[in-house]
């Protein structure tokens, strides 16, 4: 009892040492985008260039905070966040499978890959019309055009992943009798774990940007919109709120799936180490 009083003892200076690290590293992540704001502010309440070109941070604020007291912000955000989500998915999962499939079997990535790689060049306001044809210009089409700027990142590290994995974990488990699904399972998904991570990091950030293509081309709700209705109104106070807006969400995306990523990477660990 005492021992285990003194492990909980020790632990606790430990955690409070790694709360205020991560509480110093975000204030020091906040420092430089808040100096930017301030020489912004500083520089145009001078009006060194037109306000109605570069309005004041304090304008922009001014102008989310009037969005949020209508209740007109939260229904683009969680629109826009809706359709990224989808999008994001969709593409996930399609890259997923033939990622998979391409960085297992030669035959397959010989077919398969060739095509992708063609695909992946192809800009991605040239999808706009195409989907609008096939899909029309409701939510079918902007899904689409988000799940493919969502699919090559995902596909590219998972299938590269796969490949750079030592040729010699496969001879072992070869060696101890694993078959075809065995050798995909507990060799190669848990060695190509990483870079798949990094690929669903870099897909979630084209997904918030290919949204803003999205709902450029046809929507009326979400923070695309509002850059839209920005310029055609010659607000650029409501434009640069939404772009503020995106780098927001997409941060917070990011985050949030880098903190689930550590979390399954730390799994995998353990989980390793118990089947040692």
């Amino acid at each position: 009892m005492t021992t285990l009083t003194n492990v909980v003892t020790d632990r606790a200076p430990r955690r409070r040492l790694r709360g205020r690290l991560r509480a110093f590293r975000g204030a020091r992540a906040l420092a430089l985008p808040l100096l930017i704001l301030l020489i912004w502010q500083v520089v145009q309440a001078r009006a060194v260039v037109p306000t109605n070109l570069l309005p004041t941070p304090s304008s922009v604020l001014e102008t989310i905070g009037t969005l949020a007291s209508t209740g007109e912000l939260a229904e683009h955000i969680a629109i826009t966040s809706w359709r990224v989500l989808q999008g994001f998915l969709l593409g996930a999962v399609a890259a997923t499978v033939l990622g998979s499939i391409t960085g297992v079997s030669r035959t397959a990535r010989e077919l398969i890959d060739p095509l992708l790689q063609s695909l992946r060049s192809i800009p991605s306001l040239a999808w706009v019309p195409l989907f609008i044809l096939w899909l029309g210009i409701y939510e079918p089409s902007k899904v689409a055009l988000i799940a493919v700027g969502a699919f090559f990142p995902v596909y590219l590290s998972l299938t590269q992943g796969l490949l750079d994995v030592d040729r010699k974990l496969v001879e072992v488990g070869r060696m101890v009798g694993f078959n075809r699904l065995d050798l995909v399972r507990c060799i190669l998904i848990p060695a190509a774990l990483p870079a798949y991570v990094t690929g669903l990091r870099g897909g979630l950030g084209l997904a918030w940007m290919f949204v803003v293509a999205a709902e450029v081309m046809g929507a009326s709700k979400g923070l695309g919109f509002l850059l839209v209705d920005g310029q055609q109104t010659g607000r650029a106070s409501l434009i640069l709120a939404s772009i503020l807006l995106f780098a927001l969400l997409g941060k917070l995306t990011d985050g949030l799936l880098s903190l689930l990523s550590q979390r399954l990477l730390q799994w995998q660990d353990s989980h390793s180490l118990q089947a040692a």
